[in-house]
C-alpha cells in the first residue's frame, strides 16, 4: 500500500491526504464499481492511522459520491454514475472522466417522419424527416440507460454515421449543442423497456427529456433517456 502512504509532517490533515489518495486509486481503476474497500482494521494497521482518521477520509469520499457505506458489510466503491447538472457534457465524456469505459448498443438508426411531440419540441414542419437514434448506454459493460434521440435530417443526414458519442458527431459537423433544457420526472417502467434495462415492469425509473440548442438558438436535439435507478445519479451544485 505504498501508494497510500501518508506524510504526518505535511500541512494537509492526514484524513484529507488519505481521501485524495483513495480517490485517485478508485478513479484509476484499482477498485471497480461495487467492489469493497479493504477492511477498516486492515487499512488502519497498514497505514498507521486511527479509525477516526480513516472514517473522516471515507466521509469525504462519500460526499464526493465515490463510495457508499453498507451497514454491517463495509465500504464499497459506488456503482452509480453521477452526472453533474451544472455543465453540458456527453454521456461518453462523463464516463471517461470518472474512469469508466462507455459503450453503446444501437437498437435503431434510421430516417423517418417526425411525430407530434418531436414537431412541437423542435419547431418542425409536419412533413419533416428526422433521424431516429435509439440505443442502450453502458459503463464497463453494465447497461445504464435506454436513450432515444431525434434530430432533423439536415443535421444528421446519415444516422448510421453516428458513433458512440452523438455530441462528438455534432461537433465535427459544425452543429455543436451549446445549451440544453432538461426535464426530470419519475415514472413506472414500461414493459417494452424492462428487458433492455434488466428491471421489472412497473419499477420506478427516472425519465429525462432533453432539448438541445445550437449557438443560433435553434432546437436540434430531442432526447428521452430512461436511467437505471441502481446506477445513475444526477447531481446539482447550488451556490449563493
Amino acid at each position: 500500500m505504498d501508494e497510500l502512504s501518508l506524510d504526518p509532517a505535511a500541512p494537509t490533515p492526514l484524513y484529507l491526504q488519505l481521501a485524495a489518495k483513495l480517490g485517485d486509486e478508485i478513479r484509476g481503476g484499482k477498485w471497480r464499481g461495487g467492489e469493497a474497500l479493504p477492511a477498516e482494521r486492515h487499512l488502519c494497521e497498514k497505514l498507521g492511522i486511527s479509525r477516526v482518521t480513516l472514517r473522516q477520509a471515507v466521509d469525504a469520499l462519500v460526499e464526493q459520491g465515490l463510495v457508499t457505506r453498507r451497514q454491517g458489510a463495509g465500504t464499497f466503491v459506488s456503482s452509480q454514475i453521477q452526472h453533474q447538472l451544472s455543465g453540458l457534457t456527453s454521456f461518453s465524456e462523463t464516463l471517461r472522466l470518472k474512469g469508466f469505459e462507455p459503450g453503446t448498443r444501437w437498437l435503431e438508426q434510421r430516417l423517418r417522419p417526425a411525430h407530434g411531440e418531436e414537431i412541437l419540441r423542435l419547431g418542425l414542419s409536419p412533413d419533416t424527416v428526422v433521424a431516429a437514434l435509439t440505443r442502450l448506454r453502458s459503463a464497463d459493460g453494465r447497461v445504464m440507460a435506454y436513450e432515444q434521440a431525434v434530430l432533423p435530417q439536415h443535421i444528421v443526414p446519415d444516422p448510421a454515421a453516428v458513433g458512440d458519442s452523438l455530441y462528438a458527431y455534432l461537433d465535427a459537423r459544425g452543429h455543436a449543442v451549446v445549451r440544453a433544457l432538461q426535464y426530470f420526472r419519475a415514472i413506472n417502467l414500461p414493459a417494452r423497456l424492462a428487458g433492455h434495462l434488466g428491471m421489472k415492469t412497473g419499477e420506478a425509473i427516472l425519465h429525462v427529456v432533453r432539448v438541445g440548442y445550437t449557438r443560433d438558438g435553434s432546437a436540434i436535439e430531442l432526447t428521452d433517456t430512461y436511467c437505471h435507478n441502481d446506477y445513475y445519479d444526477f447531481v446539482a451544485e447550488l451556490r449563493r
